[in-house]
């Protein structure tokens, strides 16, 4: 009996030539699975299932995991309005963790003797594939042809023409990874250090002028309707907000980080819903959250971003830092207003039962209900009492010396 491998299928040109090499030149019975974290509709769905099989694999998989992703993944990086270099909402690489994740759930159910999947060798997805499928099937071989092989996009072109393998073999200009939470989009601007997109390089075209106001409705750190709209899944509304923004071309940028594998990158990026719903939660947090509270969440969140963009989330401190986000989320519920305009947008305010801005304890600046005049006046030499005997005491030091 042939040896069974699955593979991650995303129809492209180095999962197609991965199908044919795998099966003709090295004898495994493929299959093949596409994991959906957002992006695809269910016409390009039934397409790749359609290419898969055609290319002869033994069975196809379709996997819905956009609800997965944002009860493992998503939620997190919006309780800590997480945004990699305070820019990237981290569009691509969160979900390629849970595709790694459903990914390895499948080969456990076949039983298969390997994975393969299709990352060259210049990139961050390879590490994240790699780790969690070590991790996760620590077992299984991992196969990875066209890094392997080191082959460029014409030898795989010229081995798939060999096949028979009748598909579009023409490059777009741009390389674009749509998802869940942004697209990604990636061209000879993003190559080198100094540059920008052109406006046909994004998928989404301002398609909206004027202004237009919306309403987001969080409930514990959740975002649950938006206008006079209800959700029953986060998920749904992230695909409304999606519709409602993306057409004003906001959330547009490119991102410059660090990659895992040690270089520099810089890639292009649009994401009107997560940007929004991060820039209104922070809003709303800033108004029912503590001092030391958002100081925490800044420090640890960073670190969840950093962690999850490397490939991590298995990482046991994940869950004690999930812990912690999850319970600064207890009042985090109210309306954020936002004013949508071409290419930007304005956060207006909140309203919030939690709001510890009420007019009940004072308004800043003009008058306060809560101390006298008195009392601020002893406050403010205890809280500066210690750096005022640190300056008596140098005071004098000086004085001995002259």
């Amino acid at each position: 009996m042939k040896k069974k491998v699955v593979l991650g299928f995303s129809g492209g040109l180095d999962t197609t030539f991965c199908v044919k090499y795998l099966s003709d030149k090295l004898g495994y019975e493929v299959h093949s699975i596409i994991i959906n974290t957002g992006g695809f509709s269910d016409e390009e769905l039934a397409k790749i299932e359609q290419h898969a099989l055609a290319l002869g694999v033994a069975s196809h998989k379709t996997y819905d995991a956009r609800s997965e992703y944002y009860k493992k993944i998503l939620r997190f990086l919006i309780y800590g309005n997480v945004l990699k270099n305070d820019t990237y909402p981290l569009s691509v690489s969160a979900e390629r963790v849970i595709q790694a994740i459903a990914v390895a759930d499948h080969v456990k159910a076949l039983k298969a003797d390997a994975v393969a999947h299709g990352s060259t060798g210049a990139g961050n997805d390879q590490v994240r594939f790699d780790m969690i499928f070590n991790i996760l099937i620590p077992d299984v071989e991992i196969l990875t042809p066209v890094r392997d092989l080191k082959l460029s996009r014409q030898e795989e072109i010229d081995f798939l023409k060999e096949k028979g393998v009748k598909m579009n073999f023409e490059k777009s200009v741009y390389s674009i990874n749509k998802g869940l939470w942004g697209t990604s989009v990636g061209g000879k601007e993003t190559l080198k250090s100094n540059g920008l997109l052109p406006e046909e390089a994004w998928p989404t075209q301002l398609s909206k002028t004027g202004e237009e106001e919306v309403v987001l409705y969080f409930e514990k750190g959740d975002l649950r309707g938006i206008n006079e709209k209800e959700f029953e899944s986060p998920v749904a509304a992230i695909e409304y907000l999606q519709s409602i923004a993306g057409p004003y071309a906001i959330g547009r940028d490119i991102h410059v980080g660090d990659t895992i594998i040690g270089i520099k990158g810089r890639v292009g990026f649009e994401a009107a819903a997560p940007i929004l719903i991060i820039k209104a939660h922070q809003a709303l947090e800033k108004h029912v959250l503590g001092k030391w509270q958002i100081t925490m969440k800044k420090q640890l969140s960073d670190f969840y971003g950093s962690w999850i963009h490397e490939g991590q989330l298995l990482d046991p401190a994940m869950r004690d830092i999930e812990a912690f986000l999850l319970s600064s989320q207890r009042h985090v519920s109210g309306k954020v207003y936002i004013q949508l305009m071409p290419y930007r947008y304005t956060v207006k305010g909140i309203e919030s039962p939690f709001d510890l801005m009420s007019p009940k304890f004072g308004s800043y600046g003009e008058m306060n209900k809560g101390w006298s005049g008195e009392d601020v006046r002893g406050f403010s030499k205890i809280f500066g009492n210690q750096t005022a005997i640190y300056h008596s005491i140098e005071n004098w030091q000086h004085e001995k010396k002259d």
